[in-house]
């Protein structure tokens, strides 16, 4: 799925502040990598939580999560193109394919209860359900598959570093969360995490879990394939770059 207003693999030029502009991308991807592996997944937010307040870490973390994504995309869109690999025709059909699962893992991610998500360790004396059966970080690991598959696909160097970042934020950052959770919840967390894994279908095939399309509902799999659609019809106009080969 793209995100709102950025330019893949649009050639970007500039002069003179060029080098500038790299070093902000630079600058952007490291604040956005440091704040989410570097503050939410350590002890180093648990010293800020005492220090602010439940409410007030998760207000500061709000307020900079957003400042940081606004400069990491403005400073990508503004970045000076240099190319690398250069953009891969041939890898367009390939990444159509792969976009179909990342979509319906952000999008049954985002609207099924799990609780790996925030202020939902509660749901841990429930079983795991729908999409959690396959991963229980449905929405990073389709994050982590997306910006996998624009990184191969642009070849600058600005969209290495800017895809890259959310590869690193998404994938380790499942990683991050189930070291946080084993942290604060210890014994309550054990029966969840040994019926779920982080890889896809990795808890299905060696049998500790089985996949139940019918928990996931009608209703998530038709969004989930309808923006699928939508990245497909809108990728042209609103990111400037058609998905299909030439």
């Amino acid at each position: 799925m793209p995100v709102p207003f950025i330019k893949a693999a649009t050639p970007r030029v500039g002069e003179g502040k060029g080098e500038r502009i790299v070093l902000s991308l630079v600058l952007a991807a490291i604040f956005f990598t440091g704040l989410h592996l570097g503050v939410a997944g350590t002890r180093l937010r648990d010293r800020v939580i005492t220090a602010l307040g439940q409410g007030g870490y998760q207000g500061a973390f709000s307020l900079a999560s957003v400042i940081g994504l606004v400069w990491l995309v403005a400073a990508y869109n503004r970045a000076t193109y240099v190319a690398t690999w250069g953009m891969l025709e041939w890898w367009k059909p390939l990444a159509i394919i792969l976009m179909l699962p990342a979509s319906l893992l952000v999008v049954i991610g985002l609207t099924t209860p799990n609780p790996t998500s925030v202020a939902q360790e509660g749901r841990l004396a429930q079983p795991p359900q729908g999409i959690v059966r396959v991963t229980r970080h449905p929405f990073l690991t389709g994050v982590g598959l997306w910006a996998l598959v624009h990184l191969i696909g642009n070849g600058d160097v600005a969209s290495l570093v800017f895809f890259a970042t959310w590869a690193i934020v998404a994938l380790a950052g499942a990683v991050s969360i189930d070291h946080k959770r084993q942290r604060l919840l210890g014994a309550a967390w054990e029966p969840f995490a040994a019926q779920t894994s982080i890889i896809p279908f990795a808890a299905i095939g060696a049998g500790r879990n089985r996949f139940e399309a019918g928990e996931i509902g009608l209703w998530r799999w038709g969004i989930a394939f309808f923006a699928y659609a939508l990245m497909l019809v809108g990728h042209a106009p609103i990111i400037g770059v058609s998905p299909f080969p030439a």
